[in-house]
């Protein structure tokens, strides 16, 4: 199995570089990243959270790190939502303890949704940890 098949918890942040805002205030988005292998090369799955679900399809690149990139495609409340990701595997600690496996990566929204309210071209960072 590869190392970033399974269900990862995610959260995504706002790229804010104000160190006056309270870190919560910098939450994009959460939830439950399951990422499958369908085919060598190839990514599947789906990133869900309350009251939405995209479904992931891409590829994967061998290396080190191991790059991932997909697409996340849904129809949340009558609009079609696209995001692309791309995330990178966080390699281990040689000396590390108590490590926990990590992607992390960026997001980009692709088309725009809430009826204009939510631009497309939209940038943000997020990270998943294994669950």
């Amino acid at each position: 199995m590869p190392a970033f098949e399974g269900t990862w918890t995610y959260r995504s942040y706002l790229n804010n570089p104000d160190q006056d805002v309270e870190p919560n205030r910098l939450l994009f988005g959460m939830g439950t990243l399951v990422l499958t292998q369908p085919e060598p090369g190839e990514i599947g799955g789906s990133l869900s959270g309350t009251s939405w679900s995209l479904e992931l399809n891409g590829d994967v690149a061998d290396g080190d790190p191991t790059r991932l990139r997909w697409q996340g495609r849904g129809e949340i409340g009558g609009e079609v939502w696209v995001y692309d990701y791309l995330g990178y595997v966080v390699p281990d600690w040689r000396n590390g303890v108590d490590q926990v496996d990590a992607i992390v990566g960026t997001i980009v929204r692709t088309e725009p949704h809430s009826n204009g309210q939510a631009t497309a071209g939209f940038v943000a960072s997020w990270i998943a940890v294994r669950a």
